[in-house]
C-alpha cells in the first residue's frame, strides 16, 4: 500500500478541516446561547465538603499496679568498742613474818580393827540321828528266829558320798553279837541320805523285835 499517496489524498484533507470548523461552530454557538455561562455559573458555585468523623478505638486497660518489693532489711553494723584500759593491778608487798610457830602434828586416830567373824562350829566327825531318804529296812534274820531271839539291837557307822550314796558299813556293837550284822549290812549299803557336797561318817541305830503271828 502507497502511504505517501493516501497523505497527499485531497479527500482526507477535506475530511480534518471540516471537522475542526464544526467544533468551532459550536463553541461559538454556546457562547451565544448563555450554554457556556451556564456552565461557568456551575462551576462557580460553591462545593460543600463533608467531613467524615474518623471512629476512635476504645483506650487501652489501664496497665496492672506494679510490685513495690522492699529492699531486705539490715541489720545496722555494731560499732566495736574497746574495752577500756585497765591499770594493772599494784603489787602488796609481801607481809613480814616475825615468828615461826611450830603447829604439832596431829595425833593418829587409831582405826580398831573389823570384828572377826567367828568361824563355823565345826562339824562332828561322827554324826548321829541322821535319816535316810530311800531305801528298805532290814529283815528279821531266819537263823534269829530259828534260835527263838525275840530281839537284837545293832550301831553301825556309814561312809556316806558327797551325793548322799553309801560307800562303806561297818558295825559298831551289835547285841547278840554277830545275829543281826548281815542283815543289817545287805540292808544299809543300798540306802540314800541326802547329799552335802562333801563325805562324812554317819552313825545310825536299829533294833530288832520279832513279832508274834
Amino acid at each position: 500500500m502507497d502511504y505517501a499517496r493516501q497523505q497527499r489524498d485531497p479527500t482526507r484533507h477535506a475530511i480534518g478541516i471540516g471537522f475542526v470548523v464544526l467544533v468551532h461552530a459550536l463553541v461559538i454557538w454556546a457562547l451565544v446561547t448563555g450554554l457556556g455561562r451556564t456552565i461557568v455559573e456551575v462551576i462557580k458555585k460553591p462545593l460543600t465538603a463533608t467531613i467524615v468523623e474518623q471512629i476512635k478505638p476504645p483506650p487501652p486497660p489501664p496497665p496492672p499496679p506494679k510490685k513495690i518489693i522492699e529492699p531486705p532489711k539490715t541489720q545496722p553494723l555494731q560499732t566495736y568498742v574497746p574495752p577500756p584500759d585497765v591499770p594493772p593491778p599494784v603489787q602488796q608487798a609481801a607481809p613480814v613474818i616475825s615468828a615461826v610457830t611450830a603447829t604439832p602434828p596431829p595425833e593418829p586416830v587409831a582405826i580398831a580393827p573389823p570384828a572377826a567373824t567367828p568361824p563355823p562350829p565345826p562339824k562332828p566327825a561322827v554324826r548321829r540321828g541322821i535319816q535316810k531318804i530311800a531305801g528298805d529296812d532290814p529283815s528279821y534274820p531266819r537263823e534269829a528266829i530259828k534260835k527263838g531271839i525275840g530281839k537284837g539291837h545293832v550301831v553301825a557307822r556309814l561312809q556316806i558320798d558327797e551325793k548322799g550314796n553309801v560307800l562303806e558299813v561297818n558295825i559298831v556293837t551289835s547285841e547278840p553279837n554277830g545275829v543281826f550284822d548281815r542283815v543289817v549290812r545287805d540292808a544299809l549299803k543300798d540306802w540314800k541320805f541326802r547329799g552335802e557336797g562333801e563325805k562324812y561318817v554317819g552313825e545310825v541305830e536299829i533294833n530288832f523285835t520279832l513279832k508274834d503271828d
